[in-house]
């Protein structure tokens, strides 16, 4: 039975789910809910989520949100091995490094650069959170460097469903620029890889990145 997943296209962490909802071959029945209309506001939705986010899976009896909560309950639950989130501590540690840096040092710092844009509190990125990102891309790019997959492995994990829905969005956006070599290389290797890769992030990569530019203003 398809579990039911709320969410939007342009948001990354949406697309993080659906990528790794069919790299574990799970069905999913998408309930879109219009960010940009606040639906997401509706007291039907705030009672599944009182938190009133996106994405949100309900699998029977269990509500989760949180993208990468989500992403590591489906291939624990319904993945065919352990490929995608080992089992091995070293092995699991690096795919959970990975995670940490995404949410805690790289979506940060994108946040940090646009909420003030989102919220017309200003007209176009502050150099010091531009810098900050790119301090950000310039580690991610070194984590990278000698590698074919994020967490070192040669296989997908769920480190890459995860950070590739992120960072193909700030490409798109333009801030990932040619100079990040091994980002862009992992990109690339990310697209040969994934199960549905256009279909499930790269349109709504492109979105992302079509909103962002929309919202900047040159003064």
């Amino acid at each position: 039975m398809p579990l039911d997943l709320y969410y939007h296209p342009v948001s990354p962490y949406c697309r993080s789910v659906l990528l790794t909802a069919r790299a574990v071959g799970v069905d999913l029945n998408l309930k879109k809910v219009d960010l940009f209309n606040k639906e997401q506001l509706k007291p039907e939705f705030v009672a599944i989520n009182p938190q009133h986010t996106v994405p949100t899976l309900v699998d029977g009896d269990l509500t989760l949100w949180e993208s990468r909560v989500i992403c590591t309950y489906l291939v624990n639950k319904y993945g065919k091995d352990d490929s995608l989130y080992p089992k091995d501590p070293k092995a699991r540690a690096k795919v959970d490094a990975i995670l940490h840096f995404d949410i805690g040092t790289l979506a940060n710092r994108w946040a940090q650069l646009f909420l003030p844009i989102k919220s017309g509190k200003a007209k176009k990125p502050c150099q010091e959170h531009v810098d900050k990102l790119h301090e950000a891309l310039e580690w991610l790019d070194g984590f990278l460097k000698g590698v074919k997959f994020a967490a070192g492995t040669d296989h997908v994990t769920v480190a890459d469903l995860v950070l590739i829905s992120n960072v193909s969005s700030y490409q798109a956006a333009g801030f990932v620029v040619e100079h990040y070599v091994n980002i862009n290389s992992w990109i690339a290797k990310c697209k040969q890889a994934m199960e549905g890769y256009e279909e499930l992030n790269g349109e709504g990569a492109k979105s992302f990145g079509d909103f962002v530019r929309s919202m900047i203003k040159d003064e």
